[in-house]
């Protein structure tokens, strides 16, 4: 029986689908069609005998993980310290397969795309393992169904479930991708590959040697950080960025590397055309998610996510809806997109980066309002979650409990706040808030001060190992974090009605 090693790439920020999609909130974390993320239902396609291994940047690794353990998905996560597309991200999930003198078959596969049909994809898996087994390395091709000018093509003249592999092709113009459709013989390159780990080393290594070796240096020097494995910074920092098909695929000697036809609801979704063209339309041709109401309104795509959203005797349009940002578009030039995220990062605006919910590995918390001197927050801690302790410079918290029952460090007390309950942090208060139960904790916070930023935090001691302010050193903290944990019932809250 082949054995089949999993590998989910999730790399890339997908800015064609801003403003849901953002740089530290990436396509795949994302939840477009239904109830699972991208990346949940790329991980629940693939799950089998092996533990998927997933390669992500390090902005991403709670939510990632997070999104994992949801979809019940166990997963060696590796962190990229930065981002140097896939072929450096493949190198190191091979050497991390290899680790036990192991050589299985890595099944790799963006972690961003779609497909309607589960079972005709691991149909496609299933012969592309028997080629890869015996050493070939195999591109999934889709048959093309427009001139599609997005994607790279493969061209192969030659028949079968597992045809070799005449050519890659670039992304083509208009006419060329006119031309391949007309033609025959060309199919659209999925992105998702299959081949032994030693193949994959040993053709990099031939090719593209100074990527190799820089994978093996980081790989070298990586450190398990709680669940995560992080590779050296320093070694994966020099390496080279480059693609799997420029690096490898498109310099296969003939013979090598084959194609399997994939016949599985295939989308790469990116951008807001492809999610209208692939999900359930109304009878007016239109995709509406989230509150919206449409009168007169034919062939357009309307997203909601925190309010109502009406469209009147339009057509052809594009309108989704944040809580911080608003895209209306003509669905035949989403290509511009791209020129407004580009405007957002040059004039250095937050709705480039962040959406405003922000997520941690503790919970997440949404700012609801701001103003001068002023700022307010919804948090939610998750059970069992806990946010480091602290201290601020710049600004004072009052926190209410709205839901659950929070443990609250404030100081040398220790107490429990029910709902209805709150109290107050003041500037330079050491504190920490905790959730001991079994519910999510929901908090009000009103922040108050000179400054509000999210740089203006001191940690002293944090059980995500995220880094202690340079400040907190020098305070010369050395507290166990079991010190403060006295008797709750010997102080007492804040009460207010």
């Amino acid at each position: 029986m082949i054995k089949l090693q999993p590998v989910l790439l999730c790399g890339g920020s997908g800015t064609r689908l801003w403003p849901l999609s953002r740089e530290q909130h990436p396509k795949q974390l994302l939840a477009l069609t239904g109830a699972e993320t991208l990346l949940q239902a790329a991980a629940l396609r693939i799950k089998g005998e092996l533990a998927p291994i997933v390669v992500t940047g390090e902005s991403y690794r709670f939510m990632t993980a997070e999104q994992l353990r949801q979809a019940g998905v166990a997963a060696a996560i590796i962190l990229e310290p930065a981002g140097r597309n896939t072929a450096p991200a493949l190198a190191l999930a091979a050497l991390h397969a290899q680790e036990g003198g192991e050589d299985p078959v890595l099944l790799v596969m963006p972690a961003d795309h779609m497909m309607t049909d589960v079972a005709a994809f691991r149909a496609a898996a299933a012969k592309g393992a028997e080629q890869a087994a015996r050493g070939k390395i195999v591109a999934f091709g889709v048959a093309p169904t427009r001139p599609e000018t997005g994607f790279g093509y493969i061209k192969s003249t030659a028949a079968g479930d597992a045809a070799a592999i005449d050519a890659f092709v670039e992304k083509p113009d208009a006419a060329k991708a006119a031309a391949y459709l007309a033609a025959g013989g060309y199919l659209w390159n999925s992105g998702i590959f299959m081949m032994r780990a030693s193949v994959w080393l040993r053709q990099l290594g031939a090719r593209r040697p100074d990527i190799l070796s820089a994978c093996r240096a980081a790989f070298s020097a990586r450190e398990l950080d709680l669940d995560f494995t992080r590779v050296g910074r320093s070694a994966f920092e020099a390496c080279p960025s480059d693609s799997i098909d420029y690096a490898v695929m498109e310099k296969l000697p003939r013979g090598l590397g084959v194609v399997v036809p994939l016949a599985a609801g295939w989308s790469d979704i990116g951008a807001w055309g492809a999610l209208w063209s692939l999900d359930a339309r109304d009878a007016d041709n239109n995709l509406l998610q989230g509150d919206v109401l449409a009168v007169g309104t034919s062939n357009s795509l309307a997203f909601s996510q925190s309010r109502l959203v009406a469209l009147v005797g339009v057509s052809d349009i594009v309108v989704v809806e944040t809580p911080d940002a608003v895209l209306v578009a003509n669905k035949n030039d989403l290509r511009r997109l791209q020129e407004i995220v580009a405007r957002l990062k040059r004039e250095k605006r937050s709705e480039a980066h962040t959406h405003r919910k922000i997520y941690r590995p503790w919970g997440w918390y949404d700012s609801i309002d701001s103003g001068s001197r002023f700022q307010v927050k919804r948090l939610v801690v998750n059970p069992g979650a806990s946010l480091s302790l602290q201290m601020h410079h710049h600004r004072a918290e009052h926190w209410v409990v709205v839901r659950g029952t929070a443990r609250v460090t404030s100081g040398e007390k220790v107490f429990l706040l029910s709902e209805n309950e709150s109290t107050y942090i003041p500037i330079g208060g050491r504190h920490r808030l905790e959730n001991p139960g079994k519910v999510p904790v929901e908090i009000i916070e009103v922040q108050s001060g000179g400054y509000l930023g999210e740089d203006d935090i001191v940690r002293f001691e944090d059980v995500y190992g995220r880094a202690a302010d340079a400040v907190s050193a020098r305070a010369g903290d050395r507290r166990p974090p079991s010190a403060a944990r006295s008797d709750p019932r010997k102080t007492a809250p804040t009460r207010k009605p």
